[in-house]
């Protein structure tokens, strides 16, 4: 049996659900690729995903919506930003299984929340949101910084006489109630979809780059990595927090998930390739690079990517390749993860930039 054939196995032995389109095309982008040459570019279009506007999130859904239901849950309680993607799709996995979905959005202090983006797919969702400010410098990733606001929905929602099940922002850290890394599962298995795609399109997998913030994507990615092809780098532009806090989520997360693959969980320092230099004022925070990024894609290649995951981890790539961190004759691989959703409530500040 195959290695490939081996994880595939090993993968199906969890409970899962069908929500994603799968596999999403890997093509060539022939025009963006002159800026890299002699580098060869490629994008994994996980943004065709399905499931409301697509994206990352309907992989890993698959696993924690199977995990939910068979704790006989029947609300789905999860939180995340403002304009979460994960939570748009986390209502619409909802919609697709009969489950109510309760929302705990975070917004920074003070500021106003417009009902447009991913805001307002959720109202058309019918997800009971539940808008809350959070405290300023404080990181809504651990459940602990938001207990405040997630524990009194849960107990409302078991009051009323339901079954909640408390999903992680992102289904990535192993908090709540999931307490295996069924996110990170997700992205095994779509490596182990890109890495037999790539085999047979003649596509070279030397380094894979994405944007990465919860860290469950970039860690499911290096497990699979690891199990199938270990020359192939993982990159990750962070863009909610510096590289050693995103970098340890990475590296905690993968190695359980290589545990429950029953694989070993040694994960060195040197396979988990974060960067934080294109944070400029944190997460979320439109900028002049990644504005130019999203207009360049959308120039050379009619894609379009969103300023806060997408946009800001192609300004990354770009910045890299000009930095020589690409080897000559390299075969470069994008992630898309979605989230094009915000690209309208940014849209003042895109106008502007592309103005300037």
């Amino acid at each position: 049996m195959s290695t490939a054939d081996r994880l595939r196995s090993a993968l199906s032995r969890f409970p899962r659900v069908p929500l994603a389109h799968r596999p999403t095309p890997l093509q060539r982008l022939e025009r963006l690729g002159r800026v890299l040459a002699p580098c060869s570019l490629t994008i994994k279009r996980d943004d065709q995903t399905g499931l409301a506007f697509g994206g990352n999130k309907a992989r890993k859904l698959e696993f924690i919506m199977a995990d939910a239901l068979e704790q006989g849950a029947d609300t789905i309680v999860t939180w995340a930003g403002v304009q979460s993607n994960w939570c748009r799709q986390v209502a619409a996995a909802c919609c697709q299984l009969g489950l109510r979905s309760v929302l705990v959005l975070v917004k920074k202090p003070g500021a106003s929340v417009a009902e447009d983006g991913n805001l307002l797919l959720d109202r058309i969702l019918d997800a009971d949101v539940r808008v809350v400010e959070g405290a300023e410098g404080r990181s809504f990733l651990e459940l602990e910084n938001v207990r405040e606001h997630v524990d009194p929905v849960l107990e409302e929602v078991r009051a009323a006489g339901r079954s909640p099940y408390l999903a992680p922002v992102g289904g990535s850290l192993l908090e709540g109630s999931m307490l295996r890394p069924l996110g990170a599962l997700g992205y095994v298995d779509a490596f182990l979809e890109l890495y037999l795609q790539a085999r047979d399109q003649g596509v070279k997998l030397d380094s894979l780059v994405l944007a990465t913030g919860s860290a469950g994507t970039q860690a499911g990615l290096l497990a699979g990595a690891k199990l199938l092809s270990p020359r192939t780098r993982i990159v990750g532009i962070s863009v909610a927090a510096d590289s050693a806090t995103v970098g340890g989520y990475v590296k905690e997360i993968a190695e359980r998930t290589l545990q429950e693959l029953s694989e070993r969980p040694d994960v060195t320092p040197d396979e988990v390739i974060v960067y934080d230099d294109y944070l400029d004022q944190g997460y979320g925070v439109l900028n002049q690079p990644v504005c130019d990024a999203v207009r360049l894609c959308a120039r050379e290649e009619g894609l379009l990517l969103d300023p806060v995951y997408t946009g800001k981890s192609m300004a990354g790539l770009l910045d890299l390749a000009d930095q020589g961190f690409f080897r000559e004759d390299e075969g470069v691989v994008f992630l898309h993860t979605g989230g094009t959703p915000a690209l309208f409530p940014y849209r003042d500040g895109i106008l502007e930039l592309m103005n300037d």
